[in-house]
């Protein structure tokens, strides 16, 4: 009798981990705020041990994370609690606007964004509305993609809460 050998496929266990640590267990499918799909180990875990291990998994390749996460370990942010600051600002500004809605599903492991859904109904084609997100890729912590077709044009880098409720008016007449 031959022994017939299966290729395992096994995954390391700090990138199992990783993924159970994101898994946004319990979260309403239709969270309304940012507040309200926090609920991954990320997100409750002491700060220190969600740190602790991002840094061990992200050191052998990259991996998904929230903005918040990665300008907190590249000390560009001072605490996960500044980074939900600013989530939290942003919604509390554009929820009293008319027309922009939170969507709480974002890539794996990044917190949710805002559209302006008149922008969509604007854009003729499979068009994208003007999407507001939190992001890392500056110190603002804001970026604005205008209402497109096809390509995404480059991302508006905005200055923070303060540079969004400024510039609302300029970003909402992107059609």
């Amino acid at each position: 009798m031959t022994a017939i050998r299966i290729p395992l496929q096994v995954q390391p266990m700090a990138e199992l981990e990783w993924a159970q640590a994101l898994e946004q267990v319990f979260q309403p499918p239709t969270a309304a705020s940012p507040a309200e799909s926090r609920h991954a180990w990320i997100h409750r875990a002491e700060e220190s041990d969600v740190l602790r291990l991002y840094r061990k998994i992200r050191s052998s390749r990259p991996v998904p994370a929230p903005w918040w996460l990665r300008a907190v370990a590249s000390g560009r942010l001072a605490s996960r609690a500044d980074g939900f600051r600013i989530e939290d600002r942003i919604h509390a500004f554009l929820s009293e606007r008319s027309g922009w809605e939170f969507v709480p599903w974002a890539s794996d492991g990044e917190s949710g964004y805002w559209e302006f859904l008149p922008s969509e109904i604007a854009v003729s084609g499979h068009g994208f509305p003007t999407t507001v997100s939190a992001t890392d890729r500056h110190d603002g912590w804001i970026d604005v993609l205008p209402a497109h077709v096809g390509l995404p044009p480059q991302p508006v880098a905005v200055a923070g809460p303060a540079g969004l409720a400024a510039l609302v008016v300029e970003f909402e007449a992107l059609r």
